[in-house]
């Protein structure tokens, strides 16, 4: 929770400062007196002041402001000569039209040096690849697997998760990497839709790591790709049917990472299996006496429906009531969760010393304020890898312009995505607020620093275009009064300003509420 907090500040923190660093420069070089520098709102936590400015932090990190001398419009006090020198109402439409576009302006200007470090000093990113495909999925019929690794939307290069952002309307075609293989697969699929379902599937991919009980762990792999890390879904997916398990010598609680170079094997103790139908491959091994260990039982909770029954670390789950379950994420956890109280489970048990059935009645339990049924059992879950990409620095000059493309490439994609929910082509649920962004910011921070920095960009482009919606109040509405000034040949009247913040107002609160609704919608 806290870690979650600290990372929403670094990360919402330089938006906000470069948002009103921008009006505070432009503010600066016109001449107008700031008085107050603020990142945040609310009470003051931290504050100093330097010349005419007190500079501040306050207590609320979801925006900032920059007062200038005389930026009321709506002000009935009579002003000095002296201090109408450096009021910002009396200066040029011209410079106070830059004061007002400096914030989004600087907003756009650092997403542009981020998208040049990155390029210029190269990153590190998850390959964005297809998760755990069913076969009637669209992605699956037309001839993606799971584990196929996502390089081009209609020509545009993917090279992480966060470029799905910036997908065309529609999808004509996918291209994909598959064991050194590069695929193409026609598509005909709405853009949203596309990134909706990408995200939908994406799934574990379990190590193959299976246990034997009595005998210990074994590795499984393909004698055609001995030396690949590939995951049980892929194997399930690629159409595979001999396969080889292969005693496992290393400590398996010492493997920080299940990739094939950590884990010691004797290759002297091996077992042989062909198979039909690549679909049967998990109950095959498994009528041999092999086991996929996320379905042994790792640890078990005190006072619980396991603990009352005695069931054992180190036990195998094959079945629930009478029908056997292969994997722990997709069959055995959702039955549980979704059963009512007061309901039973008959599960079947395997160990070195046989099996046994036990029945058990599970239990409510609370997870982050949702009330799920629960046995009380943690899996042994080994689970592969994310593969990194790293992405070598193109150089100076080339790393200009490539971070130029994806500046503007990022703007005309955000200004699409908007219109669109305006034209309602995307449901306004798509709308997220801060509390979406905090989720967002915190997954990539912990995936990489790339990712982090990448979404950070994004999301800076993305504010500096909705501070330049013309909506009273927003940066945007600021600058619609100073043309409509020009066409007036004069300032508006105080009425019709009146009017306009408090519907400005009006529609930045419903926006505001809609994000939050939104937010708190996800999370229940």
């Amino acid at each position: 929770m806290l870690d979650g907090i600290l990372i929403f500040i670094i990360f919402l923190g330089p938006l906000i400062f470069f948002h009103e660093l921008g009006h505070f420069f432009f503010a600066r070089l016109a001449g107008v007196r700031v008085e107050v520098f603020s990142i945040g709102f609310g009470p003051k936590i931290l504050k100093f002041k330097k010349g005419d400015t007190e500079y501040a932090v306050s207590i609320i990190p979801l925006g900032g402001y920059v007062k200038m001398f005389g930026d009321d419009p709506l002000s009935e006090v009579e002003l000095t000569e002296e201090e109408k020198k450096v009021a910002y109402t009396h200066k040029s439409k011209w410079a106070r039209f830059w004061i007002v576009f400096g914030g989004p302006l600087a907003n756009f200007v650092l997403a542009f040096f981020i998208y040049w470090g990155l390029v210029g000093f190269g990153e590190k990113v998850p390959q964005t690849r297809f998760g755990v495909l069913p076969e009637e999925s669209k992605f699956y019929q037309a001839g993606i697997r799971t584990g196929d690794v996502l390089k081009k939307i209609n020509d545009q290069e993917i090279v992480s998760f966060d470029d799905l952002n910036l997908v065309d309307s529609h999808v004509n075609s996918v291209q994909v990497e598959r064991l050194d293989e590069t695929k193409t697969f026609n598509l005909d699929q709405n853009g949203v839709d596309f990134v909706q379902t990408f995200s939908k599937f994406n799934g574990l991919f379990r190590a193959p790591i299976f246990l034997k009980p009595g005998s210990g762990y074994y590795y499984l792999r393909s004698p055609e790709y001995k030396n690949r890390d590939l995951a049980i879904e892929e194997y399930l997916s690629l159409g595979l049917t001999q396969f080889e398990l292969v005693k496992i010598t290393s400590s398996l609680n010492q493997v920080s990472e299940f990739r094939r170079e950590n884990i010691d094997l004797d290759e002297s103790v091996k077992t042989d299996i062909m198979i039909d139908d690549p679909k049967n491959l998990l109950s095959a091994i498994r009528e041999i006496g092999f086991y996929n260990t996320d379905l042994v039982i790792s640890s078990i909770s005190a006072d619980s429906a396991a603990s009352e029954k005695n069931l054992k670390g180190g036990e195998v789950i094959t079945e629930i009531n009478d029908k056997p379950i292969y994997s722990f994420i997709a069959d055995l956890k959702p039955h549980i969760s979704q059963m009512k109280k007061g309901e039973t489970v008959d599960l079947t048990l395997v160990s070195e010393e046989g099996s046994r059935e036990v029945e058990l009645s599970p239990r409510e339990i609370e997870i982050n304020g949702n009330k799920i049924m629960a046995i009380g059992i943690s899996p042994d879950l080994k689970l592969n890898p994310v593969k990194m990409v790293e992405v070598r620095t193109k150089g100076f000059f080339n790393s200009l312009g490539k971070a130029w493309g994806r500046t503007s490439e990022a703007m005309v994609k955000t200004l699409v995505g908007f219109k669109r929910l305006v034209t309602g082509d995307v449901s306004l649920e798509q709308m997220g607020g801060p509390l979406a962004i905090g989720s967002v910011a915190k997954d990539s921070f912990y995936i990489s620093i790339s990712m982090f920095f990448r979404l950070m960009a994004l999301i800076s482009i993305n504010l500096g275009i909705i501070n330049l919606f013309p909506i009273p109040v927003l940066d945007g509405g600021h600058i619609v009064f100073i043309i409509l000034e020009a066409i007036n040949g004069g300032p508006l009247s105080r009425k019709k300003l009146q009017y306009a913040q408090q519907i400005g107002l009006s529609l930045l609160l419903c926006l505001i509420v809609l994000a939050l609704y939104n937010d708190i919608n996800r999370i229940f």
